[in-house]
């Protein structure tokens, strides 16, 4: 804004687009700490602020400016922040980094960066997540509680940057300490399928919402089709006692790309890494469309609840799809005929 050095009064490092917002409630205020992607390509996390959480959101003056402890990493996105029973609010995003181990120009490597902070202004950064068995790890959440007396992560195993290759899906995995976190064995959560949304790759998004009857996980599952790869959002549900086991998986897809959310820097995209469960069973689900902008869904825990564990499994099979149609549709009419 200085008229000597800008006299023409010209956008001099633009924004591109918004999204991909790790999100959370204090004090009774909303804070989304987004994904903010420059013209120049990279991107960093910024924080907006709102007293309603649906709208009015405001970026605040500066960007988060991290502890530059990794002179490797290029680029930093996607932060899912988990507020953890040990009194810390954590941080956890993808550190990009140049392979170097070929010759490709766009080859990349994947890791799991971890801060932490109690106010969103000052951050401290640890080193990076080191899972053993994992080459690359990409859309990690951090479980809000102790598990075994251990801290507790989702994963994503991956072979290289783009591809899972032999990555079955979501994994689990426990450390001793975060300070110097360390996985030395995964399991796997959710599994991809073949032929079903999570075909391709998935991947945890919001923190997992603890309910009454379990662990309520909402995530992103992709699969390829004619027009490129597809990106939905869907939900499944782990035990209380076992936040790795599985124990409800509804079919399908709770949030799609719709209308003008289909189109974007990566079209057909819908993609989270970030909810708010408040206590007076509200729940608000932000996303971003097509790495573009955000959006924000609203919704309850009883409904979230009903969805993941009254909606049918998906059987994998369009034979017996249409069989659960069949039954939906005969308990509709009989109700409806009375």
């Amino acid at each position: 804004m200085d008229r000597e050095t800008n006299p023409f009064f010209m956008e001099r490092l633009g924004i591109n687009a918004v999204m991909n917002a790790g999100a959370i409630e204090l004090d009774g205020r909303f804070y989304l700490v987004a994904r903010v992607e420059g013209n120049d390509r990279k991107s960093f996390f910024a924080v907006a602020e709102s007293d309603s959480g649906i709208d009015n959101f405001r970026f605040w003056d500066y960007p988060v400016l991290l502890p530059d402890t990794c002179p490797e990493e290029t680029n930093v996105y996607d932060m899912r922040l988990t507020r953890h029973e040990d009194g810390w609010i954590y941080g956890v995003f993808c550190s990009e980094s140049k392979d170097r181990s070929v010759g490709d120009l766009s080859a990349a490597v994947a890791a799991a960066g971890i801060v932490r902070t109690r106010n969103l202004k000052d951050w401290e950064r640890l080193p990076n997540l080191r899972t053993l068995n994992s080459p690359q790890q990409r859309n990690v959440v951090l479980h809000p509680e102790f598990v075994d007396g251990k801290y507790a992560f989702y994963t994503r195993p991956m072979d290289d940057f783009i591809d899972t290759g032999s990555g079955g899906g979501i994994g689990f995995g426990l450390c001793e300490d975060i300070t110097h976190a360390v996985i030395d064995r995964e399991i796997i959560t959710s599994e991809r399928k073949y032929h079903t949304i999570t075909e391709v790759k998935n991947g945890a998004g919001a923190v997992p919402i603890k309910t009454d009857r379990g662990w309520i996980h909402i995530a992103h599952g992709v699969r390829n089709t004619a027009a490129g790869l597809r990106y939905v959002i869907y939900a499944f549900a782990t035990a209380l006692d076992d936040p790795s086991r599985v124990i409800a998986e509804p079919s399908g897809l709770l949030i799609g790309p719709r209308g003008p959310e289909r189109v974007g820097d990566v079209s057909n995209v819908v993609f989270t890494n970030g909810a708010i469960a408040r206590e007076n069973g509200d729940v608000y689900i932000y996303y971003a469309s097509s790495d573009t902008r955000m959006h924000v869904a609203t919704t309850t825990i009883g409904k979230l609840t009903d969805y993941v564990f009254n909606t049918p499994q998906d059987p994998l099979r369009s034979v017996e799809c249409v069989a659960q149609r069949w039954e939906l549709i005969g308990k509709n009419l009989k109700l409806l005929r009375g």
